[in-house]
């Protein structure tokens, strides 16, 4: 662990195209001593050949001395499985919540399908993290805990996402307590929101604009002393999120300078 027991992680997906060797040598120069994996169809590991593929990536990039701290992927117990043995403890989610029956509706579907998985979860070692997102999504760490705080944090944890906690209004100190009890990562991005049509117009229509870890809503300083005053440790993961594409090698490694020296 790099800084104070955090583990600096960045998701891989701007670097889809990267042979692996290079994707380790890449962040590791960046600064990061781990990555959030997607395995998707059209990246380095596609989730057809997760069994073999997830295991030599960790096995690779270890090389390039860069761990998988978790995956972005499907959880079907192949995918449990392949984790375990490659030893990567979390598979985060997104969960749409866009059913026609309504939210509430969408999230007892979801507890029904984690009532289902949490056992194959305890057999295997592995967690499924929670993130918060926007839109149709559960988009805040009051819609995390209210899906899966009935479950044990050690098959079903929270990835508290500091740019959409942001987006909705939270406040950081409020939003680490309300998952406190579940809290398995954090994702660092940030945003703001800008004015789509001008002021002519009959309703204002909003665009959300992704941004470096200074200029947007989230105070990622607040989140990180909020953190470091209650002796967390564990992975920080920096999203690479960015609405200027072109730039995302130029502003992630802003990003991991900035964050480093908040969680110093």
């Amino acid at each position: 662990m790099s800084t104070g027991g955090f583990t600096f992680s960045v998701f891989t997906k701007p670097w889809k195209t990267k042979p692996l060797p290079e994707l380790g040598a890449f962040v590791r120069k960046l600064g990061f001593d781990a990555v959030e994996f997607p395995v998707r169809e059209g990246y380095q590991v596609e989730p057809k050949d997760v069994t073999t593929g997830l295991p030599k990536a960790v096995k690779t990039l270890e090389h390039e001395g860069i761990q998988i701290a978790s995956i972005a992927g499907p959880t079907d117990e192949r995918t449990i499985a392949a984790c375990a043995e490659a030893g990567v403890p979390i598979i985060r989610i997104c969960p749409g919540m866009g059913d026609e029956a309504g939210y509430m509706a969408a999230e007892a579907r979801l507890q029904r399908e984690f009532d289902k998985i949490v056992p194959v979860l305890a057999r295997y070692g592995v967690a499924i993290g929670v993130q918060n997102h926007c839109g149709r999504s559960v988009t805040s760490a009051m819609g995390i805990r209210h899906l899966i705080e009935r479950y044990d944090p050690k098959q079903i944890c929270a990835v508290l996402d500091a740019g959409h906690t942001a987006l909705e209004g939270e406040e950081p100190e409020l939003a680490i307590d309300i998952v406190w009890s579940h809290l398995g990562m954090v994702n660092l991005k940030n945003a703001f929101r800008r004015a789509r049509n001008g002021p002519e117009a009959e309703w204002v229509q909003w665009d959300v604009y992704w941004t470096t870890g200074r200029h947007g809503f989230a105070p990622w300083h607040r989140y990180a002393a909020e953190l470091k005053r209650r002796n967390w440790s564990g992975v920080v993961c920096l999203t690479a999120e960015y609405a200027d594409e072109q730039a995302v090698d130029r502003l992630i490694a802003v990003d991991i300078e900035y964050a480093k020296s908040l969680f110093a």
